[in-house]
């Protein structure tokens, strides 16, 4: 199966009562055009998107296509993720840890709150971070929610 544009959401009305067969991506591979996968029901997919896909990027539950009483849709799956919170939500903490991850191009994302961060996991930045005085970490599995992203680009690029 050829899939090559995102037709909604597993939530969209036009889908209730269809059963989801998932296809499993690591988050840094949400914004690349060309894919081969196989779906957890045992579907082999290729996905050719636009080039729209390299700012939108895949999100959780969109959906790839749609095969009689199914759906093939997106599941991202979780990663290990340093969780940065800023004790007192000071603004020069938050500033400080915005452009020390920026500065070394690695994706940041809001967490639940305006003091809460999420950046992929590895070790020197985990390093960097916890000089930074004014907050605390945490080492967690998660899902990256590319909606609720700060950096204009995401990728797995590190230096």
């Amino acid at each position: 199966m050829i899939c090559e544009k995102i037709l909604g959401k597993v939530q969209d009305p036009e889908f209730a009562g269809k059963e989801v067969d998932y296809v499993d991506f690591q988050w840094d591979e949400a914004f690349k055009r060309l894919h081969r996968k196989t779906s957890r029901g045992g579907v082999d997919v290729g996905i050719n998107m636009d080039d729209s896909v390299l700012t939108r990027g895949l999100l959780q539950d969109d959906v790839l296509a749609v095969e009689g009483d199914s759906v093939i849709a997106v599941n991202l799956e979780e990663t290990e993720v340093i969780k940065i919170m800023v004790d007192n939500g000071d603004p020069a903490v938050i500033a400080k840890v915005c452009y020390e991850i920026g500065n070394r191009h690695a994706p940041l994302f809001r967490g639940e709150d305006e003091k809460t961060f999420l950046t992929p996991f590895n070790g020197p930045m985990l390093t960097m971070i916890e000089k930074i005085p004014g907050l605390t970490t945490d080492v967690v599995e998660a899902k990256f929610n590319f909606e609720t992203r700060i950096s204009a680009s995401v990728s797995s690029h590190t230096h």
